[in-house]
């Protein structure tokens, strides 16, 4: 057989035997981030508390056996990653030797389809694992060496969701506590509708759904501890539910939504010291004094933003598809976790190369 034929055939057929090698050596070449990844993070980490994801009396031993909950666990921070659909997650994982190569996987291996991914994620809610999880690694972070420094830094970010097409008294009776008196009578409908997200508005910009509520640390810029709310929720009004009050260093940083005499007197009460940026109010303009102090303190807040810029262009936007804010937790509690894992990546690679390389880099 000429040449020219076994090319052609090796086009039209199947790759050769050693094509596959070549063309991962390529991926290392060009830089594959998620080699970074795996570098690093000891994923076994997680498994003894996903292990009771599975957990429920079997009435024997048939059928078959739950796929492995690491690998489960490692294609959710996949998907946040790359912000994926169950859908595109299952393609994309069939389609891609990097996520093959990721996750261990080989062209003999089945993939678990979306359903099961989605079933997953279901579990992850059921048995509140996601703060768990997060919590193992900052514990993880803390033997690593990565306590926090630098104080705290507090912001949210806006998390929106599939806008909701309601008339306004539907809209009305949500935002009453109640759903619409017809809806119960169509449960396809209903559970299509969220009941939890809310609309609000920014500098003229309309949003709907939920608020990630984030404390970083300024010196890692690693998340230290999140809440989530409704869209509609001030952002001072979780304050308290992201504060580490027993923190070894008690600056607060935070920009001027969060200031006013009841808030700096309560941190002062729990012996932080407040660094959030002045207002000005109606006829009481800042001197150049308090313009002078802004500034400085926003040189270390806007430290946070670098989070929030990571999660919109790196890992491809906050937006989540899910419905109800028991889902909303679970998706927003694994965007800040993948973005922790993702951020202790690339503190930790040893050359500046990888670093540049990799997909985490963000400063």
């Amino acid at each position: 057989m000429s040449k020219q034929r076994r090319d052609a055939f090796k086009i039209k057929n199947f790759p050769g035997l050693f094509d596959s090698g070549r063309k991962l050596r390529k991926l290392d070449e060009l830089g594959d981030p998620l080699v970074g990844l795996n570098a690093v993070i000891d994923w076994e980490l997680f498994r003894s508390d996903l292990s009771t994801v599975y957990e429920r009396e079997r009435k024997n031993l048939a059928g078959r056996k739950p796929i492995d909950v690491v690998l489960m666990f490692k294609i959710v921070i996949l998907q946040r990653l790359y912000n994926l659909s169950d859908n595109q997650a299952e393609y994309q994982i069939r389609d891609r030797a990097s996520f093959q190569r990721f996750l261990g996987l080989h062209v003999e291996h089945g993939v678990p389809d979306a359903k099961t991914l989605w079933l997953f994620k279901e579990r992850l809610k059921e048995h509140e694992l996601v703060e768990t999880l997060f919590a193992r690694f900052e514990g993880y972070l803390m033997e690593r060496g990565f306590a926090a420094r630098g104080g705290q830094m507090v912001d949210a970010v806006f998390v929106e969701v599939p806008r909701q097409r309601n008339t306004h008294e539907e809209n009305a009776s949500i935002k009453g506590g109640e759903p619409p008196a017809q809806w119960p009578s169509h449960p396809n409908k209903l559970a299509q509708k969220d009941l939890d997200a809310r609309w609000t508005s920014k500098r003229g910009q309309r949003y709907y759904g939920y608020k990630n509520h984030v404390n970083a640390d300024p010196k890692h810029k690693l998340i230290r501890s999140y809440a989530v709310t409704d869209a509609s929720v001030h952002d001072s009004q979780a304050l308290d539910a992201v504060l580490d009050t027993n923190a070894t260093e008690p600056a607060v940083f935070g920009d001027s939504a969060y200031r006013s005499e009841e808030r700096e007197a309560s941190l002062k009460a729990s012996g932080l010291e407040s660094r959030i940026c002045e207002r000005a109010y109606r006829n009481r303009p800042l001197s150049d004094e308090q313009h002078a102090a802004n500034r400085e303190r926003s040189r270390i807040r806007s430290r946070v933003e670098h989070i929030f810029g990571f999660m919109h262009t790196n890992m491809r936007g906050t937006g989540i598809r899910c419905i109800g804010i028991l889902r909303a937790e679970i998706a927003i509690g694994i965007t800040n976790l993948t973005y922790n894992i993702a951020r202790f990546a690339q503190l930790t690679l040893p050359s500046h190369r990888e670093r540049r390389r990799c997909l985490f880099a963000h400063g």
